[in-house]
């Protein structure tokens, strides 16, 4: 049996695990191989190795190339003077948030949004057409010929956060209307995890008390406080660990991961590590590395 500890210090979002687990071995060759089963539009998954604050780790961002090819429409007509506030902008702030990234993805959080993505999120912006159901997603997830575990793992979080929007704003659980979580984002971020659990031949996951991070998020419905209320919901009965930093470190993503996924929260259980991942959030945290790391291993 193989086990995996997500040690989630600096909080815990779908775009850093999927990084983690791929920087302790899972193959992302096969991971995109699979993801390219879902009806998701042009994306690529771009890696590169970050260092956050003296720790080396892999950073994801996912990239909606249909949103990319429309900013830069948008910017054609512009003068070059302009130009840079917007892309960059985009990403600015998406990191900002991002959340996701993680650390922020925050955003997404808003709702769920994860992102993760955060990340990516630059992009992820300005969606129109990525907002999706909850019951569109999860035909998406069946229809796909995913591996049966893959396909129960990924359905049980995207369960997790579709019940806990629905309480959050009183709306049957199917019609619940995703943002960033529908996005391309955060449904990479979900199926790629429960692709990369399956490549590592991970059994059963333990993770340690989960920081929320303190302050404001922003999201369609104005400031929400942090956690943000669907995460709160999906964190109900998991152990919190209490921190200063004012961010949003755990996403709706990483808080649905944790609820459907997790068996037990606590120290670090008795196993042999076998390989160890590391993966990057987007933003910087002020006296921490902003990493998820993962240990994989057998009890």
């Amino acid at each position: 049996m193989r086990i995996a500890y997500l040690d989630c210090f600096s909080g815990l979002s779908g775009d850093m695990l999927l990084a983690a687990l791929v920087d302790a071995g899972a193959d992302r060759g096969r991971i995109e191989q699979e993801l390219r089963k879902l009806p998701l539009g042009p994306f690529r998954l771009e890696w590169k190795t970050v260092v956050k604050k003296g720790v080396s780790a892999l950073k994801l961002d996912v990239v909606d190339e249909e949103q990319e090819r429309a900013r830069e429409l948008k910017k054609l007509p512009v003068l070059a003077g302009h130009h840079h506030g917007h892309g960059d902008h985009g990403h600015e702030h998406d990191h900002g948030h991002h959340h996701h990234d993680h650390g922020h993805h925050h955003h997404d959080h808003g709702h769920h949004h994860d992102h993760g993505h955060h990340h990516d999120h630059g992009h992820h912006h300005d969606h129109g057409h990525h907002y999706r159901r909850y019951k569109e997603i999860a035909e998406m997830i069946d229809a796909a010929e995913l591996a049966p575990r893959v396909a129960a793992r990924a359905q049980a979080v995207f369960e997790k956060i579709a019940v806990a929007e629905a309480k959050i704003h009183n709306v049957p659980v199917e019609t619940v209307h995703f943002h960033e979580v529908g996005a391309l984002d955060s449904i990479v971020d979900v199926v790629g995890i429960a692709l990369a659990l399956e490549e590592l031949e991970i059994d059963q996951l333990y993770a340690g008390p989960v920081p929320t991070g303190n302050g404001y998020v922003r999201c369609d419905h104005g400031l929400y406080p942090v956690p943000a209320p669907a995460t709160m919901e999906m964190l109900k009965g998991i152990p919190l660990r209490r921190t200063n930093i004012q961010k949003e470190l755990t996403t709706p993503t990483g808080a649905g991961v944790a609820a459907a996924l997790v068996r037990e929260f606590g120290p670090l259980p008795a196993m042999t590590v076998e390989a160890i991942g590391y993966g990057a959030g987007t933003r910087d945290l002020p006296d921490q590395p902003n990493v998820l790391r993962v240990l994989i291993g057998r009890p």
